[in-house]
């Protein structure tokens, strides 16, 4: 029995130690920049969540980056007027070019969303906004849900990660390794059936 326990002791310490590792390389290869900040899509594409995406979507449109911009997780009972008025943008500039998704509430379901919508519209490329620590995660399920289209990706920077490096702040590590693990989850997702789908803001 000690040798057993001994056994799968080293076995968890093993696993731990390349999970550490694995997090490590993970933190740094997030995005650090936007890579295509002056490229044309069909449409511009805002995962709900976190601070600053809608804003930044909504100022993508008015700059002409893309025709419309489409909105996904919203929830319901929350109209196009009402997010303009939130995020301070005038109607006027962009109301007419807003779509908003209510059925997605992970990061999956942001894919479905967008997928049907995108093939709705006949479109072909589109520019993701969500944040970089979600990026990875969200260009996986993306690329899933719609081979072949043409994805952009436009990470936005939380405030809470950009003030302290993430491994000094507790919010911060406790943010990383829960996005991690996610996204370890998501990529064995396809051969795990019973993997859970983790939510689109985390």
């Amino acid at each position: 029995m000690m040798r057993f326990l001994r056994r799968a002791a080293i076995v968890l310490l093993v696993l731990a130690a390349l999970w550490l590792v694995g997090l490590w390389r993970f933190a740094a290869s997030l995005p650090q920049d936007i890579a295509e900040p002056d490229r044309a899509t069909d449409a511009i594409v805002v995962l709900t969540g976190g601070s600053l995406r809608v804003e930044v979507g909504l100022k993508l449109l008015a700059e002409g980056k893309a025709t419309k911009l489409f909105i996904s997780g919203v929830y319901r009972g929350v109209d196009v007027a009402e997010l303009l008025r939130v995020s301070r943008q005038s109607p006027d500039a962009v109301a007419c070019c807003v779509v908003l998704g209510h059925t997605a509430d992970n990061t999956v379901g942001n894919a479905r969303e967008t997928a049907r919508w995108m093939a709705s519209e006949g479109f072909h490329s589109l520019r993701l906004v969500t944040a970089s620590y979600h990026m990875p995660r969200s260009m996986l399920e993306f690329s899933r849900a719609m081979p072949g289209m043409e994805i952009v990706p436009n990470p936005v920077f939380p405030e809470a990660l950009q003030a302290t490096p993430w491994w000094r702040s507790r919010n911060g590590a406790a943010l990383m390794a829960g996005e991690y693990t996610k996204y370890l989850i998501a990529l064995v997702r396809p051969w795990v059936p019973f993997a859970p789908m983790s939510g689109a803001s985390d």
